[in-house]
């Protein structure tokens, strides 16, 4: 029997199962008397390891089985649950995840035995202590896929004739074709952050014709430490090798010029009775192939609510949302055309089923953040038993909803986020007792709803930022001049960790561990139209706020005129719109200002920076219109020609054409059917 079709499900089921097996024995560590929760964890190893069995997947039943055991002699109290019984049977979760991840990329659950750990929990049954499972060994259990060799002399990625065929014309017209290996640090904890920092740069100068891994699974974060990219572009190899490496923790970056030669060599293991012709249509046909057999989307396999659910593919609810927006755009449309009283009775009430229908659409796809949240306690665990360090970590508003979409990526930051916390905000034990500090530190992860946003802070109670450290930083990196920075207040101090250029060069012990990688913490966070801010109050601790759209997809929008064209100013970051006098702004260090009500407002002249013609000089008008909005607490204000109106927008993606288009966050059809841009505010404002 075939048992592929059950793959998805068996995912699926799995993850939920790790994860209430997670909680479970976190729980258990806490108190080892529970006798429920033994039952609880008992039930989770047993229908793993039937499930596994009945899949095929022989090794992770096998260990399953034996994690059984020990589990069985705990709820019948032969054993007792001590530290290092639930350490093991926190290493076969590792295990048994990793066996998981390894079925998602692959279809198979690898070779690896975990003999060492198998010999843990037999030694536990045997009533000895379990030997310890390396730290060498269980980075090997961690790896997925094999990294790709660092070294110059790379091999050309495999090409099939589609590839062949499209890189020979480019070489022919004279652009370079090159092969890039990118290798991350070994202590890059946000791999699939600086993937996506590098990728905007390829994307932004170049063609991205191949990836190894896959583009899925670069994103997904299933690939070790390096990955590779054919690329066509204008530039040669020497601009990419600079650009690249400009990112953090970027180790190396080794280049390959690409040519006829190598696509010779590449078209020599083809079949001699490959077919050249209709070159489009069999990859497209090929990729499509692909993404529907072997290992499932990992996207799919996230832990959903149980109880009275149904599991439905994110795919089929994105059609769903792309019906309800086209019907938001006839309706937009028909707003425009209404003439007679009948019409407008009519149009008022499919505004109201429209609304109605968006909003039930918009439940289906809010996911609760403790899917997220989930995941932190048994790190944070193992943070505190690495440091030697005792930690409490109190989660609320784990109820709080938001897109999928978001959910789906706000994980990685917060775990960036929760590490520099938990690793380098709190201090030692023998530090908190000097200052007269409970020996338990404390790290307050809470969600909450904030209009049409969503609020995440993770806060603690350790050391804060050295402010004064951060000072001397800005002056020996020349990034102000010491007679400025003695001017800014400790706020703007604070921004400067978030510069990529303040954090790459600095060890973490330098600013006691603030600003390392908060530049890829705050590109990942604005990519999702958010904001992120730290404030920091020094030997009382530090607080990041991260503000989030609850959707991406439909949004309130101002839609203003610069020059000749329309452009959606997202409503949530308007704070007020005013009538200025040209003569109002001012020059302060050549940036252009207005002063409203005692409060100084950098000017950003949209039709300039978006090189909009058409617009009047400031001479022949007799006032401006200013949109201030609003950048966590910075204000800015936009020059606009004139207002248009509110309406109710929905959101396109420009593609991967324009993926690199500056200020811009997407595009909008308007009810005329013409296209409207999308201002990127987080980008613009200053």
């Amino acid at each position: 029997m075939d048992m592929n079709q059950y793959l998805d499900i068996f995912v699926e089921e799995s993850r939920e199962n790790l994860q209430n097996l997670n909680t479970s024995l976190l729980e258990l560590e806490r108190d080892p008397c529970q006798t429920g929760m033994l039952n609880d964890v008992f039930r989770v190893a047993h229908t793993l390891k039937g499930m596994s069995g009945t899949m095929g997947y022989t090794r992770m039943q096998k260990l399953t089985h034996v994690m059984e055991d020990v589990l069985d002699l705990l709820r019948n109290g032969q054993l007792q649950a001590d530290e290092r019984v639930v350490t093991v049977l926190f290493q076969c979760l590792d295990a048994l995840e990793n066996y998981l991840n390894q079925i998602v990329t692959s279809g198979n659950e690898g070779n690896e035995l975990y003999a060492e750990i198998i010999d843990a929990l037999t030694a536990i049954k045997s009533g000895n202590a379990p030997a310890p499972v390396s730290e060498k060994k269980k980075e090997a259990a961690a790896t997925i896929a094999s990294e790709i060799p660092a070294s110059s002399g790379m091999a050309l990625l495999p090409m099939d004739i589609y590839d062949i065929s499209v890189l020979g014309k480019a070489i022919d017209s004279g652009r370079h074709v090159m092969q890039i290996q990118v290798v991350l640090d070994k202590g890059c904890m946000l791999k699939a952050a600086r993937a996506f920092i590098v990728f905007q740069i390829l994307e932004s100068h170049a063609e991205v014709m191949k990836s190894s891994p896959k583009v899925e699974d670069i994103e997904d974060e299933r690939f070790d430490y390096s990955f590779t990219v054919v690329v066509i572009s204008k530039e040669d190899e020497v601009f990419f090798v600079k650009e690249i490496n400009s990112v953090a923790e970027i180790e190396a970056v080794h280049t390959m010029t690409i040519t006829h030669a190598l696509l010779g060599s590449a078209q020599d293991v083809l079949p001699k009775d490959a077919d050249i012709t209709g070159l489009e249509a069999k990859s497209a046909v090929a990729e499509k192939t692909d993404n529907n057999t072997g290992a499932p989307d990992a996207t799919k396999s996230k832990t959903q609510k149980t109880g009275k659910t149904v599991r439905v593919d994110i795919e089929r609810l994105d059609v769903l949302m792309n019906l309800v927006s086209e019907l938001i755009i006839v309706k937009t449309r028909l707003d425009d055309v209404k003439g007679n009283d009948v019409l407008g009775e009519s149009v008022e009430y499919l505004e109201r089923i429209t609304t109605s229908l968006h909003d039930a659409v918009m439940k289906v796809r809010m996911v609760p953040v403790e899917t997220v949240f989930n995941r932190f306690p048994r790190m944070i665990r193992d943070v505190a038993k690495d440091m030697d360090k005792d930690i409490d970590l109190v989660m609320s508003g784990e109820e709080t909803e938001l897109d999928r979409t978001v959910i789906d990526e706000v994980g990685d930051p917060l775990i960036h986020i929760l590490r520099n916390s938990a690793d380098h905000g709190l201090e030692t034990k023998e530090q908190r007792e000097k200052t007269g500090k409970p020996l338990v530190g404390k790290i307050w992860l809470r969600a909450y709803q904030d209009g049409n946003n969503v609020v995440i802070e993770v806060e603690d109670d350790g050391r804060g930022v050295n402010i004064a450290k951060v000072r001397q930083k800005i002056v020996e990196r020349g990034l102000e001049t010491r007679e400025m920075t003695a001017s800014l207040t400790d706020k703007e101090v604070i921004a400067f960790l978030f510069k990529p250029s303040f954090s790459t060069a600095e060890k973490v012990t330098d600013l006691s561990g603030r600003g390392v990688g908060l530049d890829v913490v705050k590109t990942k966070i604005e990519a999702l139209g958010g904001i992120v801010e730290l404030e920091s109050v020094e030997g009382k601790g530090s607080k990041t706020i991260i503000r989030l759209p609850l959707t991406l997809a439909i949004i309130q929008a101002l839609l203003v005129r610069i020059g000749a064209e329309k452009y959606a100013l997202p409503l949530g970051a308007i704070r007020e719109i005013d009538n200025i006098s040209p003569g109002d702004i001012q020059m302060v260090r050549n940036q252009e200002v207005i002063m409203l009500r005692n409060t100084v407002i950098p000017i950003v002249r949209l039709g300039k920076v978006l090189g909009v013609q058409g617009g009047l000089p400031d001479s022949e008008k007799k006032q401006l219109t200013v949109v201030v909005v609003r950048k966590g607490d910075k204000l800015s204000g936009f020059v606009v020609d004139s207002l248009i109106g509110q309406y109710e927008v929905v959101i396109k993606s420009l593609g991967k054409l324009m993926s690199g288009v500056k200020w811009i966050a997407g595009a909008t059809i308007l009810g005329d059917g013409n296209v409207a841009l999308i201002v990127d505010v987080n980008a613009l404002a200053l």
